[in-house]
């Protein structure tokens, strides 16, 4: 039996606030049979006792992280198998390889950092959230995530991650680049997938 689906999976990753699941909906609409799937709506769907990323993460956040991950995973292989391009979107910690591992394991699975300058991101934040306490809460996630990306990084791209910056582009324009840069021929670094 065949280890690869039939149809691409994309792998959307960053910070809050940079535009992961309007680039990842556009990227979906691309393809004639695709799936776009929020990895924040599935940890939504816990009524009771959810948990909330923080500075510190709590066990019970953990779990829930990585149980939402771990769903996602199952429905992009049952996706990808049955003839859909399957586009994820999540937030990036240092947990997300091991957590996506059984994706991140195939050769089609294409591993993407949407990352534009930090400044971009806090705006963005400003735009979307306004002045409450949505924006300081996702402003703070913001420096957090991009603290660790910045140590992580290195090691992401030789992993076979694709930074793309998004500073300056529109989400059409981003879509654009990511399958630009995953087309046939546009090899990551050598050692790592998709």
């Amino acid at each position: 039996m065949s280890q690869q689906p039939d149809h691409p999976i994309y792998l959307l990753v960053g910070p809050p606030a940079v535009g992961k699941s309007s680039a990842a909906h556009a990227l979906a609409a691309r393809f004639p049979r695709s799936i776009h799937i929020p990895v924040d709506d599935l940890r939504d769907m816990v009524v009771s006792g959810l948990e909330l990323p923080a500075a510190e993460w709590s066990d019970g956040l953990a779990q829930q992280v990585a149980l939402a991950r771990d769903a996602a995973s199952h429905m992009a292989l049952r996706y990808a198998a049955a003839g859909f391009a399957v586009v994820l979107d999540d937030f990036w910690d240092p947990n997300s390889e091991r957590d996506y591992r059984a994706l991140l394991d195939r050769p089609d699975c294409h591993r993407i950092v949407l990352l534009p300058d930090q400044a971009a991101a806090h705006s963005r934040n400003r735009a979307r959230a306004g002045a409450g306490a949505d924006h300081a809460y996702i402003d703070e996630g913001i420096r957090i995530v991009y603290a660790q990306l910045r140590d992580a990084l290195p090691q992401l791209e030789r992993e076979g991650w694709r930074m793309v910056d998004t500073t300056a582009l529109g989400i059409a324009d981003v879509a654009a680049e990511i399958v630009r840069r995953t087309a046939p021929g546009n090899d990551p670094p050598s050692g790592a997938g998709g």
